[in-house]
């Protein structure tokens, strides 16, 4: 590698860390704040369980990251992620002996296949991706409540509810492990050219089109690899929390929070995925932070609203504008 590449990747790597530079502060913040209410906070065994906790909201927060960058949004992650535990539940259900990997590679084809249909809905039927999603999730959600009568029937067992509440080696969970490769996987996935080509899709659609890019075929691969993140999220939750008709509720809207408070612009092109990731540790962190101090958990909705207006406002606000009053002087000869 020459030294010009060198000095190009230093450069990237230096304004990637600056984009994220606030959130990246927010959550030292944040985290030294819970330490000082919870002194205990940072031994490693509870550290590692804040962080198998925040492990499916980073997976979601870095497929929504995907779809936003791009120009678009992915409401029905959480109704995805209802229906991955419902459909493991019922699986076992009706199949007491089946091998965990194989409902493990169900649950992810169905994401897949999930998202690939969003994308096929925005890109060939050019539904915009926030209605397309919205009708997703309401045709998920109902297929739930209609097939569970909202009272989901079997059990996971403890082999495949490992995957989210056990550990991997040593006290390390398999929840932690996971969400690592997922994030990795990511990064690396934005540092090669379709990282680039995503990032111009999103900042102008019709200026990549006309420069060869195959906007659907991003479209389509957008979505396809966010339900495929939502159906990895399933398995976690499932394995963490157990089953639940309402295992996803509302978790479109944290991912949405994460990747808006890791400074990702809402109309596509620009935000750095490894700082959408750490907005999905901070609020996280922020209730965390907000039951340690006794704050109903019923005021996370309110708390997520504020924070995606702030951020909006705040990512649209032209700082270079900002000017100081020049100060006023008084004439000369005037008392």
């Amino acid at each position: 590698m020459t030294a010009l590449a060198v000095d190009i990747r230093r450069e990237g790597l230096r304004r990637a860390l600056q984009a994220g530079a606030p959130v990246y502060l927010l959550l030292a913040a944040l985290l030294v704040a819970i330490a000082v209410a919870d002194p205990g906070f940072f031994e490693p065994d509870r550290l590692l369980a804040f962080a198998k906790r925040s492990a499916p909201l980073v997976i979601l927060a870095a497929g929504q990251y995907l779809v936003i960058v791009s120009g678009g949004y992915d409401l029905s992650v959480g109704s995805l992620v209802t229906v991955g535990v419902v459909v493991a539940a019922e699986t076992f259900n009706e199949f007491p002996g089946a091998p965990w990997p194989a409902v493990v590679a169900l649950l992810l084809a169905g994401g897949a296949l999930v998202g690939l249909a969003n994308g096929l809905i925005v890109a060939v039927l050019r539904v915009p991706s926030f209605i397309a999603t919205l009708g997703m999730m309401l045709i998920l959600e109902g297929a739930v409540f209609y097939w569970t009568q909202g009272s989901p029937h079997g059990s996971l067992p403890e082999d495949f509810r490992a995957l989210g509440r056990g550990n991997a080696v040593g006290s390390l969970p398999w929840a932690v492990v996971i969400c690592l490769a997922v994030g990795t996987a990511t990064v690396l996935l934005m540092r090669a050219a379709f990282g680039r080509t995503l990032l111009a899709t999103g900042d102008n659609e019709r200026a990549a089109a006309l420069a060869g890019v195959r906007v659907a075929r991003i479209r389509l691969a957008v979505f396809t690899l966010s339900g495929l993140a939502a159906a990895i999220a399933a398995v976690l939750v499932g394995g963490f929390s157990g089953i639940s008709a309402q295992a996803g509720r509302g978790d479109e809207f944290e991912a949405i929070t994460a990747v808006v408070l890791g400074g990702a612009a809402l109309g596509g092109g620009a935000g750095s995925v490894v700082a959408a990731m750490a907005g999905a540790f901070s609020l996280q962190a922020l209730f965390t932070l907000l039951n340690l101090h006794g704050v109903s958990g019923a005021l996370e909705s309110t708390v997520q609203g504020l924070i995606v207006i702030a951020a909006v406002w705040l990512g649209a606000v032209n700082w270079s504008r900002v000017r100081r009053r020049p100060a006023t002087t008084t004439p000369r000869g005037e008392a």
